[in-house]
Protein backbone atom coordinates (compact mmCIF):
# COMPACT_ATOMS: atom_id res chain seq x y z
CA UNK A 1 0.00 0.00 0.00
CA UNK A 2 1.50 3.45 -0.66
CA UNK A 3 1.01 5.39 2.27
CA UNK A 4 3.00 8.55 0.85
CA UNK A 5 1.19 11.67 1.95
CA UNK A 6 -0.44 13.82 -1.40
CA UNK A 7 0.77 16.57 -0.82
CA UNK A 8 3.92 17.39 1.06
CA UNK A 9 5.01 20.86 2.30
CA UNK A 10 8.14 22.57 4.41
CA UNK A 11 8.75 25.72 6.67
CA UNK A 12 13.12 25.37 6.42
CA UNK A 13 14.60 28.56 8.38
CA UNK A 14 18.52 29.32 9.13
CA UNK A 15 19.09 29.63 12.43
CA UNK A 16 21.04 32.78 11.86
CA UNK A 17 18.71 34.82 13.62
CA UNK A 18 14.83 35.44 15.02
CA UNK A 19 12.00 34.87 13.33
CA UNK A 20 9.93 37.42 12.63
CA UNK A 21 6.21 37.91 11.00
CA UNK A 22 6.90 37.16 7.91
CA UNK A 23 8.65 34.09 8.69
CA UNK A 24 5.38 33.21 10.70
CA UNK A 25 3.09 34.58 7.57
CA UNK A 26 5.32 31.62 5.40
CA UNK A 27 5.26 28.87 7.73
CA UNK A 28 1.34 29.09 8.23
CA UNK A 29 0.51 29.36 4.46
CA UNK A 30 2.54 25.88 4.21
CA UNK A 31 1.33 24.51 7.45
CA UNK A 32 -2.33 25.31 6.52
CA UNK A 33 -2.01 24.35 2.68
CA UNK A 34 -0.65 20.65 3.51
CA UNK A 35 -3.01 19.87 6.25
CA UNK A 36 -6.03 20.87 4.40
CA UNK A 37 -5.32 18.56 1.85
CA UNK A 38 -4.41 15.45 4.66
CA UNK A 39 -1.01 16.09 3.42
CA UNK A 40 2.73 16.72 5.73
CA UNK A 41 4.44 20.02 6.43
CA UNK A 42 8.39 19.66 7.13
CA UNK A 43 10.68 22.04 9.34
CA UNK A 44 14.29 21.81 8.10
CA UNK A 45 16.41 23.91 9.59
CA UNK A 46 19.01 25.23 6.95
CA UNK A 47 21.86 25.30 9.09
CA UNK A 48 25.18 25.77 6.86
CA UNK A 49 25.83 29.50 7.69
CA UNK A 50 29.23 28.94 9.52
CA UNK A 51 29.77 30.19 12.67
CA UNK A 52 26.04 32.29 12.04
CA UNK A 53 24.27 29.42 12.28
CA UNK A 54 23.53 28.83 16.46
CA UNK A 55 21.39 26.00 17.60
CA UNK A 56 19.71 27.96 20.31
CA UNK A 57 17.87 29.42 17.47
CA UNK A 58 16.58 25.83 15.86
CA UNK A 59 15.68 25.47 19.63
CA UNK A 60 13.94 28.78 19.61
CA UNK A 61 12.02 28.27 16.25
CA UNK A 62 10.68 25.06 17.49
CA UNK A 63 8.75 27.18 20.34
CA UNK A 64 7.94 29.96 17.83
CA UNK A 65 5.88 27.46 15.99
CA UNK A 66 4.38 25.73 18.82
CA UNK A 67 2.75 28.85 20.20
CA UNK A 68 1.39 29.25 16.74
CA UNK A 69 -0.16 25.91 17.06
CA UNK A 70 1.31 24.80 14.52
CA UNK A 71 2.29 20.96 14.02
CA UNK A 72 4.88 19.38 11.78
CA UNK A 73 6.94 16.56 11.62
CA UNK A 74 11.18 17.85 11.40
CA UNK A 75 13.41 16.46 9.00
CA UNK A 76 17.27 16.31 8.98
CA UNK A 77 19.37 19.43 8.79
CA UNK A 78 21.26 20.59 6.38
CA UNK A 79 24.33 19.93 8.25
CA UNK A 80 23.80 16.22 7.39
CA UNK A 81 23.66 16.21 4.39
CA UNK A 82 26.68 18.18 3.19
CA UNK A 83 28.18 14.74 1.50
CA UNK A 84 24.85 14.67 -1.02
CA UNK A 85 25.86 18.36 -1.54
CA UNK A 86 29.75 17.72 -2.43
CA UNK A 87 28.95 15.14 -4.89
CA UNK A 88 26.55 16.87 -6.59
CA UNK A 89 28.89 19.53 -7.60
CA UNK A 90 31.60 17.18 -7.81
CA UNK A 91 29.35 15.62 -10.96
CA UNK A 92 28.43 18.66 -12.61
CA UNK A 93 32.50 19.48 -12.12
CA UNK A 94 33.07 15.90 -14.13
CA UNK A 95 30.91 16.29 -16.70
CA UNK A 96 32.14 20.29 -17.79
CA UNK A 97 28.67 21.73 -16.52
CA UNK A 98 29.84 23.43 -13.58
CA UNK A 99 33.58 25.05 -13.03
CA UNK A 100 35.83 26.46 -10.18
CA UNK A 101 35.93 30.29 -9.77
CA UNK A 102 38.39 32.25 -7.62
CA UNK A 103 36.84 35.65 -8.27
CA UNK A 104 36.59 37.72 -5.16
CA UNK A 105 33.47 40.09 -4.83
CA UNK A 106 35.57 43.32 -5.38
CA UNK A 107 36.85 41.36 -9.10
CA UNK A 108 32.98 40.76 -10.06
CA UNK A 109 32.61 44.67 -9.32
CA UNK A 110 34.88 45.97 -10.93
CA UNK A 111 33.86 43.78 -14.09
CA UNK A 112 32.58 46.12 -17.05
CA UNK A 113 29.48 43.37 -17.69
CA UNK A 114 25.55 43.77 -18.14
CA UNK A 115 23.93 44.59 -14.58
CA UNK A 116 21.05 42.55 -13.43
CA UNK A 117 18.62 42.97 -10.33
CA UNK A 118 21.74 41.50 -7.87
CA UNK A 119 24.28 44.06 -9.59
CA UNK A 120 27.05 42.36 -12.45
CA UNK A 121 26.03 39.56 -13.98
CA UNK A 122 29.34 37.47 -13.38
CA UNK A 123 30.26 36.77 -17.33
CA UNK A 124 32.07 33.81 -16.61
CA UNK A 125 35.85 35.18 -16.55
CA UNK A 126 37.27 31.97 -14.53
CA UNK A 127 35.17 29.30 -17.31
CA UNK A 128 38.22 27.54 -18.80
CA UNK A 129 40.47 28.57 -16.42
CA UNK A 130 42.42 25.82 -13.72
CA UNK A 131 42.13 27.21 -10.02
CA UNK A 132 45.10 27.25 -7.93
CA UNK A 133 44.72 24.54 -5.69
CA UNK A 134 45.84 26.46 -2.80
CA UNK A 135 43.12 29.46 -3.49
CA UNK A 136 39.71 29.90 -2.47
CA UNK A 137 37.55 29.09 -5.24
CA UNK A 138 33.40 28.99 -5.15
CA UNK A 139 32.08 26.30 -7.74
CA UNK A 140 29.54 28.24 -10.44
CA UNK A 141 27.19 26.12 -12.72
CA UNK A 142 27.99 27.12 -16.15
CA UNK A 143 24.03 27.97 -17.28
CA UNK A 144 24.54 28.12 -20.82
CA UNK A 145 25.81 25.00 -21.31
CA UNK A 146 23.49 23.11 -19.27
CA UNK A 147 20.55 25.13 -21.24
CA UNK A 148 21.51 23.96 -24.27
CA UNK A 149 22.07 20.42 -23.11
CA UNK A 150 18.77 20.39 -21.87
CA UNK A 151 16.36 22.51 -24.12
CA UNK A 152 13.01 23.73 -23.18
CA UNK A 153 12.05 23.39 -19.11
CA UNK A 154 8.79 24.23 -17.78
CA UNK A 155 8.07 24.70 -13.96
CA UNK A 156 4.38 25.45 -12.58
CA UNK A 157 3.26 27.96 -10.31
CA UNK A 158 0.22 28.68 -8.55
CA UNK A 159 -0.24 32.54 -9.45
CA UNK A 160 2.00 32.66 -12.77
CA UNK A 161 0.78 29.35 -14.30
CA UNK A 162 3.26 27.88 -16.90
CA UNK A 163 6.77 28.93 -16.40
CA UNK A 164 9.51 28.26 -19.17
CA UNK A 165 12.94 28.20 -17.03
CA UNK A 166 15.48 30.59 -18.50
CA UNK A 167 18.26 31.22 -15.68
CA UNK A 168 20.50 33.71 -17.56
CA UNK A 169 19.20 37.05 -15.41
CA UNK A 170 21.71 35.33 -12.74
CA UNK A 171 24.77 34.41 -15.07
CA UNK A 172 26.88 31.30 -14.11
CA UNK A 173 25.26 30.94 -10.39
CA UNK A 174 27.57 29.70 -7.85
CA UNK A 175 26.28 26.24 -6.18
CA UNK A 176 29.02 26.06 -4.18
CA UNK A 177 30.52 28.98 -2.40
CA UNK A 178 33.82 29.44 -1.47
CA UNK A 179 33.29 30.11 2.54
CA UNK A 180 30.33 27.18 2.70
CA UNK A 181 29.14 23.56 1.79
CA UNK A 182 26.64 24.66 -1.09
CA UNK A 183 24.73 27.51 -1.81
CA UNK A 184 21.21 28.17 -1.37
CA UNK A 185 20.28 27.37 -4.66
CA UNK A 186 21.88 23.90 -4.60
CA UNK A 187 21.03 23.07 -0.90
CA UNK A 188 17.15 23.88 -1.49
CA UNK A 189 17.16 21.87 -4.94
CA UNK A 190 18.71 18.99 -3.87
CA UNK A 191 17.22 18.97 -0.24
CA UNK A 192 13.14 19.35 -1.55
CA UNK A 193 13.69 16.33 -3.94
CA UNK A 194 15.34 14.14 -0.61
CA UNK A 195 12.37 15.18 1.92
CA UNK A 196 9.61 14.55 -1.35
CA UNK A 197 8.46 17.87 -0.95
CA UNK A 198 5.44 18.79 -3.49
CA UNK A 199 4.78 21.90 -3.11
CA UNK A 200 7.43 24.70 -2.86
CA UNK A 201 5.95 27.65 -0.69
CA UNK A 202 7.91 30.86 -0.08
CA UNK A 203 8.01 34.77 -0.84
CA UNK A 204 7.17 36.16 -3.97
CA UNK A 205 10.95 37.40 -3.57
CA UNK A 206 12.03 34.08 -4.70
CA UNK A 207 10.16 33.85 -7.48
CA UNK A 208 13.64 34.25 -9.82
CA UNK A 209 15.72 31.50 -8.23
CA UNK A 210 12.88 29.05 -9.51
CA UNK A 211 14.50 29.27 -12.92
CA UNK A 212 17.71 28.04 -11.55
CA UNK A 213 16.40 25.26 -9.40
CA UNK A 214 14.72 23.93 -12.03
CA UNK A 215 17.43 23.81 -14.47
CA UNK A 216 19.40 21.64 -11.70
CA UNK A 217 15.91 19.28 -10.87
CA UNK A 218 16.60 18.25 -14.48
CA UNK A 219 20.10 18.07 -14.26
CA UNK A 220 20.02 15.69 -11.10
CA UNK A 221 17.14 13.79 -12.67
CA UNK A 222 14.85 15.28 -9.58
CA UNK A 223 11.21 15.72 -9.79
CA UNK A 224 9.58 19.07 -10.13
CA UNK A 225 7.61 20.15 -7.34
CA UNK A 226 4.74 22.48 -7.86
CA UNK A 227 4.86 26.37 -6.82
CA UNK A 228 3.72 28.57 -4.38
CA UNK A 229 4.87 32.10 -4.60
CA UNK A 230 3.04 34.16 -1.83
CA UNK A 231 2.93 37.90 -1.34
CA UNK A 232 5.77 39.25 1.18
CA UNK A 233 4.71 40.65 4.82
CA UNK A 234 6.06 44.48 4.42
CA UNK A 235 6.80 46.97 6.99
CA UNK A 236 5.56 50.67 7.16
CA UNK A 237 8.27 51.60 4.63
CA UNK A 238 6.71 49.52 2.13
CA UNK A 239 10.13 47.07 2.52
CA UNK A 240 9.85 43.51 3.36
CA UNK A 241 10.48 42.04 6.69
CA UNK A 242 13.90 40.65 7.13
CA UNK A 243 16.07 39.70 10.19
CA UNK A 244 19.13 42.11 8.47
CA UNK A 245 16.86 45.18 9.46
CA UNK A 246 16.09 43.88 12.48
CA UNK A 247 12.14 43.19 12.23
CA UNK A 248 10.61 42.56 15.29
CA UNK A 249 11.24 38.86 16.85
CA UNK A 250 8.32 36.05 17.30
CA UNK A 251 10.39 35.04 20.67
CA UNK A 252 9.63 38.76 21.89
CA UNK A 253 6.31 38.94 21.27
CA UNK A 254 5.55 35.11 22.36
CA UNK A 255 7.89 35.81 25.87
CA UNK A 256 5.71 38.86 25.88
CA UNK A 257 2.48 36.84 26.61
CA UNK A 258 0.86 37.26 23.46
CA UNK A 259 -1.51 34.60 22.43
CA UNK A 260 0.55 32.87 19.40
CA UNK A 261 -2.99 31.07 18.17
CA UNK A 262 -4.93 34.75 17.42
CA UNK A 263 -1.84 36.06 15.70
CA UNK A 264 -2.16 33.47 13.48
CA UNK A 265 -5.48 33.99 12.99
CA UNK A 266 -4.66 37.07 12.13
CA UNK A 267 -2.62 36.20 9.98
CA UNK A 268 -4.57 33.56 8.01
CA UNK A 269 -7.62 36.38 7.59
CA UNK A 270 -4.36 38.98 6.02
CA UNK A 271 -3.43 35.31 3.69
CA UNK A 272 -6.95 35.32 2.64
CA UNK A 273 -7.71 39.14 2.04
CA UNK A 274 -4.73 39.41 0.12
CA UNK A 275 -5.34 36.33 -2.18
CA UNK A 276 -2.57 34.48 -1.10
Amino acid sequence: MNTTPALVTRFAPSPNGHLHMGHAFSAIYAHDLAKSAGGQFLLRIEDIDGPRSRPEYADEFRRDLEWLGLEWEEVAPQSDRLESYQDAAGRLLATGLAYKCACTRKDIEALDARKGDDGVIYPGTCKGRCAKSDEPAATRLDVDKAMNDLGELIWIDEEAGSVIADPREFGDVVIVRKDLPASYHLAATLDDAADGVTVVTRGADLFAATHVHRILQELFELPTPHYHHHDLLLDNDGQKLAKRRGSPALASRRESGEDGLMLAEQLRLQQSLSGT
